[in-house]
């Protein structure tokens, strides 16, 4: 018998008894997004991109996606954010240290009877990635930069938060979650019109 199961089985029951006892309300519907169409009507390039900058901002800044960009090394859970149960740490490379690796309960796909969620790559951003309390004006200019953005393109962007698998988990996080707004390909087509209008951030 696999030794890991035990410890995995207790450990999902310790979240999903957590989670009974501080449970997030969520509503049944995510918001929507607009499409970059419906900004034709800002006659200034700029001043176009960067509202289309804040439709994305929506995704950004939902708890979907800030949970796993942490201003610490603790990572958040749920729509109230709070500080993950049981406590763990992002450890060397993001997944945590190596008593306690993310693997041991997010395992390839959602888990909804213990409300645990999953991908087979669920991990941290890296801390260079970390946006947790930032504006939006910050955190646009934070995902131009190379140096803090995964060392992306803008190019690349576009493809990230557009087709990227764990980044579509916001909007599939399973039972109990709130979905990021909209739809990944929405959001993939705002961040494609944003970056073709020269990736103008908001002020």
């Amino acid at each position: 018998m696999n030794r890991e199961m035990p410890l995995k089985v207790l450990v999902a029951l310790v979240a999903l008894f957590i989670g009974t006892l501080a449970t997030d309300a969520v509503s049944d519907q995510s918001d929507s997004l607009a499409s970059p169409e419906s900004f034709a009507s800002i006659a200034d390039t700029a001043k176009r991109s960067a509202a289309m900058f804040v439709e994305l901002g929506k995704v950004l800044t939902h708890p979907r996606c800030v949970n796993c960009h942490p201003a610490g090394d603790r990572p958040r859970q749920g729509d109230m954010a709070r500080l993950h149960q049981p406590p763990v740490e992002r450890g060397a490379d993001g997944h945590g240290l190596r008593t306690m690796r993310c693997s041991i309960c997010h395992q390839p796909a959602n888990f909804d009877p213990a409300g645990v969620p999953g991908h087979p790559e669920w991990h941290l951003a890296p801390r260079e990635m970390a946006w947790e309390g930032k504006t939006l004006a910050e955190i646009c200019a934070q995902i131009k930069d190379p140096a803090r953005n995964g060392g992306r393109s803008l190019e690349e962007l576009v493809h990230h938060i557009g087709t990227d698998t764990l980044v579509g988990w916001a909007w599939a996080p399973g039972f109990g979650r709130q979905p990021a707004p909209g739809t990944q390909k929405q959001a993939g087509a705002l961040v494609e019109a944003w970056v073709k209008t020269g990736a103008e951030c908001p002020n």
